[in-house]
């Protein structure tokens, strides 16, 4: 598979805190195995209008944050989108990847992952949501199911 989301050069560095999903060794890993599962049902509802297969990554930010989290420790960070959202992307052992930024297209380029306030999973903007609980929690057993092939 060809990678172009941030980070994806120095993503081979982190390494699974844990051995909970077989075969999940570092976040190409996770990405690979995610970009089967990323569907319009786990993207975010105000975003599912713009999801599309070509666009897998579209609405997945904060759920794949933090099972990456899950996975490799580390923190997940959240910089202010252009709509007002909240954009999530993973620091682990200093190395930063955002395995959702490819939703932005060009603008990728213009994403700034240096500043930005460390995100709570129970905060209101994340799984104080049922909804992004529910999403959340339907990526994780996708994945199990998945590494148990």
């Amino acid at each position: 598979m060809t990678y172009s989301f941030y980070g994806w050069k120095n993503a081979e560095k982190v390494k699974a805190k844990n051995l909970q999903y077989p075969g999940i060794h570092t976040p190409l890993d996770l990405y690979d195995a995610l970009w089967g599962i990323w569907c319009a049902d786990t993207c975010a509802p105000r975003m599912r209008a713009d999801w599309t297969p070509g666009n897998r990554t579209m609405g997945q930010c904060s759920i794949t944050a933090f099972l990456a989290q899950d996975i490799f420790g580390g923190e997940v960070y959240g910089m202010t989108t252009d709509n007002g959202g909240i954009h999530c992307y993973n620091v682990v052992d200093g190395i930063t990847f955002d395995l959702t930024s490819e939703q932005f297209g060009d603008r990728a380029r213009e994403l700034v992952y240096e500043g930005n306030a460390v995100q709570a999973r129970e905060s209101a903007g994340h799984f104080f949501k049922p909804e992004k609980r529910a999403r959340y929690e339907y990526l994780k057993q996708q994945l199990a199911e998945k590494v148990q092939e």
